[in-house]
């Protein structure tokens, strides 16, 4: 009888439908996803973001300094839905795609994030506590900037970073206005976790939006601790892992994904260092596959530069001389030069030497060089020594000169004993490896230390790059290493018969790998450390410009027609968003100082949502702007989108409280009513206004393109007929 009362028919289920969501929604997709494969060619940025997916495509290791993996790897992912293989080259924009490309799914997912974004903003204004018209006008902003949608439709990154930046703080004012008695609300807080580590990964400018998240996730903690009704403890540990731990391992994992798709050698290989390009398949890995792993005296080394990035380099000699005086007058010892030559040459290898023995050959066993060692370096193909002296070097006075020892008889002893001084030795060992051990080569007699100094020398150094010696007056970092590269056994003792071998290396198969968290370390360093070198850009604008929109960038342009797509912003929405941002805050410092003379214009709950809408909204733009003021980097229009998006959102949501709490009449909330209504209107019609030039079509004519040149700082380009 239970049983049978329990499946009593009908089952009913009951859902609420927020069609003015829907609606919004709809329309956001068809806005972002209508005509994507058009323009059929390649769009501003994709002609830098195209050649990534490309690599990723072919397994192909890159580094990008702009940013960590996880955008590329969805703009990758949008691509391999599509069955793209990698073959095109990215060369100049307008570049036409050939049919065989899938430009719709290039571009698809970058566009279905900048569709969600108008959702996620109309529920964040939802949870910051204010009503649902308000919602529906941040909403309606986002939906009608141009900006966003232009950013959207191509294979960008601004757009994805912004989905993730909205869903975090979503995700974090869903936990926060949960019940206190819902353990599920924690899955709010992980979700948010888990955006702001998407965000991050997706561009370093996430960092911003994170930090303000975790400061106001750290403040609304602080705030619980006076609650006596809860367990604080568990509370803050959850708070730390699902906001602090879960973003770091999750940022780990990207690079894990990232590390673990690009095994093959490419094009950015020699800014690792000799380990990490030797883990990778192909480039210096067929070289260095089955090199000895322990260097003994006797091998025939090729030893690169630590201190040598971008650019690598390698301890080099070849048959010529300094000069007898440089320009300056000063002497040199003209004894054989010593220099950092940044190409593979046969002049590059040496000999580890034991100073009490003659042979230059690997004995059997081989006796393996330690730390503490003293050797002798002997040039592979000059049999000069390498030495160091009391005599200034040609570029730096300041150091020791660097010489193949020449003995011209003039009461000029041979200085060429250096103690090998391995930095990085593991606990358990001291013997010198192959690639893994960065060694300083201490100069015996002086007690200088091998390095490069940086300087090209002259074209009686044929411009190749100075090496001293240099005596070490406080700590210095791994500028003074060396890393073997390059190694085998020497065979040969006779002169001629080594240079023969020099020439055709021979190998003994001995099997390396590095660790994931090494490899991490080092790419994370090097993103972090080593800059491409920025150039001025026609369309580079500095922060100021692009809140009074003095500034646009053409993304593309028709080759015989007056078809183009530029990213300008809607001007009247622009205006809004600054009129908010000003009326914000000369309201707040309003509020401030009568509250401070002990007068309570607005209710504690009122005050509290208002102080909320500022940590979120103003902060959210204080954040994505102001470092921006403060970066030597070239910079771009986009650079200011996320920043803009949280004054979208706080625009309705000031009208709503001006609204409520300072208009008194009715006249005057009838007023305001229609005058959003009016500036609604307006930003259609300036959006509708403008949407020949974010879409690419219809076609203008060179008066209708020369009418939508609001400023006189907008580039825009047109044919006369």
């Amino acid at each position: 009888r239970k049983t049978a009362v329990m499946l009593q028919l009908p089952l009913v289920v009951t859902a609420q439908v927020d069609l003015v969501l829907v609606l919004v929604s709809l329309l956001a997709f068809w806005t972002r996803l209508s005509r994507l494969s058009y323009p059929n060619a390649v769009v501003f940025d994709e002609v830098y973001y195209g050649q990534f997916v490309s690599l990723y495509m072919k397994r192909v290791f890159f580094i990008d300094d702009s940013g960590p993996p996880l955008g590329h790897m969805i703009l990758a992912f949008g691509a391999y839905l599509g069955g793209f293989d990698g073959n095109f080259l990215w060369n100049r924009i307008g570049a036409d795609y050939p049919s065989s490309v899938s430009v719709w799914s290039l571009r698809l997912l970058p566009a279905l994030c900048g569709s969600l974004c108008v959702p996620l903003v109309y529920l964040l204004t939802l949870e910051l506590n204010f009503s649902h018209l308000a919602a529906l006008g941040a909403a309606l902003l986002l939906l009608l900037e141009n900006s966003l949608i232009v950013q959207s439709r191509f294979m960008l990154l601004e757009s994805v970073l912004i989905f993730f930046v909205l869903l975090a703080f979503l995700s974090y004012l869903r936990f926060h206005n949960a019940p206190n008695s819902s353990w599920s609300r924690f899955s709010w807080l992980l979700l948010s976790g888990a955006s702001c580590a998407a965000a991050v990964g997706v561009k370093y400018m996430g960092v911003f939006s994170y930090l303000l998240l975790l400061g106001v996730a750290s403040l609304h903690t602080w705030n619980l601790i006076g609650d006596h009704t809860l367990n604080v403890c568990v509370q803050c540990v959850c708070r730390f892992m699902c906001l602090v731990v879960v973003p770091v391992l999750l940022y780990v994992f990207w690079f894990y994904i990232h590390l673990g798709l690009l095994s093959h050698s490419g094009p950015h290989d020699q800014l690792m260092s000799s380990a990490f390009q030797a883990s990778l398949q192909g480039g210096l890995s067929r070289i260095t596959q089955g090199q000895p792993l322990e260097v003994a005296y006797g091998s025939q080394v090729t030893l690169r530069s630590s201190a040598s990035q971008p650019i690598p380099c390698w301890l080099h000699s070849h048959r010529a001389n300094y000069p007898v005086r440089y320009e300056n007058g000063r002497g040199s010892s003209h004894q054989q030069q010593v220099t950092c030559y940044p190409f593979k040459d046969v002049n590059n290898w040496w000999i580890i030497k034991d100073p009490g023995k003659q042979k230059l050959v690997v004995g059997s066993p081989p006796q393996p060089v330690r730390h503490g060692d003293v050797i002798q370096l002997v040039h592979g193909m000059t049999s000069r020594f390498l030495n160091s002296h009391d005599v200034a070097a040609p570029m730096s006075p300041h150091a020791q000169e660097v010489s193949g020892y020449i003995d011209f008889n003039v009461s000029m002893a041979a200085q060429n004993l250096w103690r090998v001084h391995i930095s990085n030795r593991e606990a358990e060992s001291d013997v010198w490896k192959t690639i893994l051990s960065e060694v300083r080569l201490v100069h015996v007699n002086t007690s200088a230390v091998l390095k490069l100094s940086g300087v090209s020398l002259p074209d009686w150094g044929f411009r190749q790059l100075e090496v001293v010696a240099e005596k070490l007056f406080k700590g210095h970092s791994s500028v003074l290493g060396w890393t073997v590269e390059e190694h085998r056994y020497g065979t040969s003792q006779e002169q001629k018969e080594r240079e023969a071998e020099l020439h055709s290396p021979t190998h003994i198969d001995i099997d390396r790998k590095m660790s994931f968290w090494a490899k991490f370390l080092e790419l994370q360093w090097k993103m972090l450390t080593v800059k491409q070198e920025d150039s001025e850009h026609k369309y580079s604008s500095s922060p100021l410009e692009w809140i009074t929109m003095e500034t646009n960038i053409a993304y593309w342009l028709h080759s015989s027609t007056n078809a183009q797509i530029h990213l300008i912003g809607n001007p009247v929405s622009w205006g809004v968003a600054n009129l908010s941002l000003l009326a914000y805050q000369l309201l707040a410092a309003v509020y401030l100082v009568r509250r401070r003379r002990g007068i309570k214009d607005l209710p504690d709950a009122v005050w509290c949502r208002f102080s909320c809408l500022g940590c979120v909204c103003v902060g959210g733009w204080v954040v994505n702007f102001v470092p921006f003021l403060l970066m030597e980097k070239t910079l771009f229009l986009y650079h200011y989108l996320p920043a803009l998006c949280y004054l979208y959102v706080l625009s309705p949501a000031l009208l709503e409280h001006a609204h409520t709490h300072l208009l008194s009449s009715a006249i005057q909330r009838q007023a305001l009513g229609v005058c959003v209504s009016a500036v609604l209107l307006t930003v259609f019609l300036s959006y509708r206004n403008f949407c020949p030039l974010t879409y690419g079509s219809p076609e203008l004519s060179a008066n209708q393109l020369q009418g939508l040149r609001w400023r006189e700082t907008w580039d825009i380009l047109y044919r006369h007929r």
